[in-house]
């Protein structure tokens, strides 16, 4: 079993090619059956990390391969899980 809590400070890396997403900053929960949905990582910076944040990844619960103990493993296509922000 994990926490939420402590998925936040895990690394999100794909394994169709070794990117490193970044950390998990939030998570989208069904509440009617309690079951996660998709974790949120914030989206590529820009201007040094100063700029940007008007895109995150959003990657479906069914993209997650395997949960360690400090990173996270996902099977994705990046164009297909970069997405705008909701706000």
């Amino acid at each position: 079993m994990e926490r939420i809590a402590t998925l936040k400070h895990k690394e999100v890396i794909n394994i169709c090619d070794g990117f490193r997403l970044g950390y998990v900053c939030d998570v989208v929960i069904d509440v009617k059956c309690g079951k996660v949905l998709s974790l949120i990582v914030p989206g590529p910076c820009t201007l040094w990390g100063i700029l940007g944040g008007d895109k995150e990844y959003v990657i479906d619960w069914c993209c997650v391969v395997k949960v360690g103990e400090d990173i996270i493993l996902i099977d994705a296509d990046i164009n297909n899980i970069l997405k705008a922000c909701e706000v």
